[in-house]
């Protein structure tokens, strides 16, 4: 049974990690906002954004190949998503459907491994965390 005891007590790498808290904490979001941006759907959010981003352009986005970058945007957003939902990055893994070594070229593609260790608590080893690691 001690097992159990250990299991409950094992916090993967991923566990301090919330893009949510991150983007509080840096006051780029409220509750208030949050609840606006429930009510819409990912498509209207991202068309938000991308009419949003053009309209210093005067609304034209012109050599930018949009179709061809969603992807690259979309699989990043997962990739934090699934950082910030999981303990562990093979649970990261799993919860994506891709193998564990391909998760983790994804976190350092995305350059999401520093906003992992950074959301580690004060006494967290970072010299030898397993972000990139055993878990």
């Amino acid at each position: 049974m001690i097992w159990k005891k250990k299991l409950r007590e094992y916090k993967g790498t991923n566990y301090y990690y919330s893009l949510r808290n991150k983007l509080k904490r840096d006051n780029k979001i409220d509750d208030h906002f949050e609840m606006l941006l429930n009510r819409l759907t990912m498509e209207e959010l991202i068309g938000l954004k991308l009419e949003l981003a053009s309209s210093h352009l005067n609304n034209r986005l012109y050599g930018f190949p949009i179709l061809s970058a969603m992807r690259s945007i979309c699989e990043e957003a997962c990739i934090r998503y699934a950082a910030s939902a999981c303990k562990t990055t093979v649970e990261a893994a799993l919860f994506l459907g891709i193998d564990r070594a391909r998760y983790l070229n994804k976190i350092k593609k995305f350059n999401i491994r520093k906003d992992l260790i950074d959301e580690q608590p004060p006494n967290y080893d970072k010299e030898n965390s397993n972000v990139l690691g055993n878990n």
